[in-house]
């Protein structure tokens, strides 16, 4: 579900907040790393849990409209299908999910009279009329569900209650929204294994992003000592500590990820200083990893596995 560029994110947050706070343990650091994955995985469930109780007010809805004394068209062909239907039931009746949602106490989390205003609000597009009037195949209505999770995403009381639980929200959005759309496409499925399939894989976050954190801690040192010649008329202790964070995060994966080729370095950490630093940084990350790069070369401490990887 988390892909590299996310988890250097995380790892970056992480080591800024240790230079912040002189009094944080390397590790508690390490630990924060492990909760922010688990973080991670719980705001996808929530997304889930969040669609399934939006498409479950169509439940009340049609208790209402039943008891209407002068019901309109559409409220005498209405049924509560949104909710009943197989892709929605795979999540709501799907025992495994339940017993997640119990345990991460999703239902006092979400804001009921924010549920139903989005549905409210959705309930109201030609869409969802055409679905009412009309059978659906299973590719309409996946399209449905898609176009229910995309209006969930634009409305201000969906994202007030993502931003309100989870802060990592924001950060991790595209994965999520992805791995979302992945879930609801590929469900009714059950089982662990098709559950557990969107957890953040090992690889991802124990083999690098772990590995990143943790060897980016240990040799702080060393790497500056590697850095701070390379900065020229650069004072090293004014610079944007985003950027030096970056630097060293960036020399971590030249020197200790030998399967990672140097260009992809330094494009992803030119890219996230982009987002997540100064105008200028992205130049400046770019000048400086690459002329680290064309050090460690001469000095023959690039040593990367496979044929082009050091370019």
């Amino acid at each position: 579900m988390l892909s590299r560029r996310s988890v250097r994110v995380k790892v970056m947050q992480l080591l800024y907040a240790q230079d912040r706070d002189a009094l944080l343990k390397d590790k508690e650091v390490i630990n924060a790393y492990h909760n922010e994955l688990k973080r991670s995985y719980d705001l996808f469930l929530f997304n889930l849990y969040v669609i399934m109780r939006v498409a479950d007010c169509a439940t009340l809805d049609g208790k209402k409209r039943k008891s209407k004394h002068l019901p309109t068209d559409i409220d005498k062909i209405f049924s509560n299908k949104l909710y009943t239907n197989e892709i929605i039931s795979g999540i709501s009746e799907n025992k495994i999910l339940s017993k997640q949602f119990d345990d991460l106490k999703f239902e006092s989390q979400v804001n009921n009279d924010y549920i139903n205003k989005i549905y409210e609000e959705f309930a109201k597009k030609d869409e969802y009329l055409e679905y009412l009037k009309n059978e659906f195949t299973q590719e309409q209505l996946i399209e449905l569900l898609l176009e229910l999770y995309r209006f969930c995403r634009q409305d201000e009381y969906f994202n007030e209650m993502l931003e309100d639980s989870y802060y990592n929200w924001l950060d991790d959005k595209s994965l999520v929204v992805g791995s979302v759309k992945k879930f609801l496409k590929a469900i009714p499925e059950e089982g662990h294994s098709f559950i557990d399939s969107f957890k953040p894989d090992e690889e991802t976050t124990i083999d690098f992003g772990l590995n990143l954190l943790k060897i980016a801690i240990k040799n702080k040192e060393s790497n500056m000592e590697l850095i701070i010649p390379v900065l020229e008329n650069w004072d090293h202790e004014r610079l944007a500590i985003v950027d030096t964070i970056f630097l060293r995060m960036a020399l971590t994966e030249l020197l200790d990820f030998p399967t990672i080729p140097s260009k992809v370095t330094l494009n992803e950490y030119v890219e996230l200083a982009k987002q997540y630093s100064t105008v200028k940084s992205k130049e400046f990350i770019n000048g400086i990893l690459d002329k680290l790069m064309k050090d460690l070369q001469e000095k023959g401490t690039l040593k990367k596995e496979g044929r082009g990887l050091i370019t």
